[in-house]
């Protein structure tokens, strides 16, 4: 399995956004609406190996936590109106304690990034996607990765020392700054010419 987990700092978790104004209103949701095409979409299928957590910090009702489980996805498509509306539906749904199902293949909680961390690093090795890492070319991709990434903006210093006592790997993906959604192609790319 391919984990992703990707922060949204300023992204709302109200779910009372206008799909048409997602890179404002609704705290560079676009951003993350980007990761998730870029966490799941084949030319013309869908990654069913991978499972992508968006932790929301933006907004009165924070932190929520939406997470795509790819080997359960229904209705995702590649445009970011349609992707944007079933992270709203999530948005919308009471969230008490548990995560519960907003459609098929997408969850809600109101996980942390520090629970979201914490619960993945049992699943598989954390690698910290960051420009002064060690270049991906020169690292082995352990099994069941677990990516970390922020959006326009760094993880801030209280999330970046949390994720450093977990004893991530710093990989970068190559010798320029790249958005978070370029990186996560990438990063598949790497791990699917070695798996193939």
């Amino acid at each position: 399995m391919r984990y992703f987990v990707i922060v949204g700092h300023k992204a709302v978790t109200t779910g009372d956004f206008r799909l048409d104004d997602i890179a404002g209103g609704a705290g560079r949701l676009d951003i993350l609406v980007r990761c998730v095409n870029s966490a799941f979409f084949l030319s013309h299928e869908i990654r069913r190996d991978t499972e992508l957590f968006l932790v929301l910090q933006g907004g009165c009702d924070a932190p929520k936590t939406v997470r795509f489980a790819g080997d359960e996805l229904r209705y995702l498509n590649p445009d970011e109106r349609s992707t944007s509306s079933l992270i709203r539906n999530a948005l919308l749904k009471k969230v008490d304690n548990k995560e519960i199902r907003s459609s098929p293949g997408i969850y809600v909680s109101r996980s942390s990034f520090e629970n979201v961390i914490a619960a993945l690093s049992e699943r598989g090795k954390l690698i910290y996607l960051k420009e002064d890492g060690t270049d991906v070319r020169d690292c082995i991709l352990p099994q069941d990765p677990v990516f970390v990434i922020s959006d326009n903006t760094d993880l801030t210093e209280e999330e970046e020392l949390f994720l450093l006592r977990h004893d991530p790997e710093k990989i970068s993906v190559g010798p320029f700054s790249l958005h978070a959604d370029h990186c996560m192609i990438l990063v598949h790319n790497e791990i699917d010419r070695t798996s193939s």
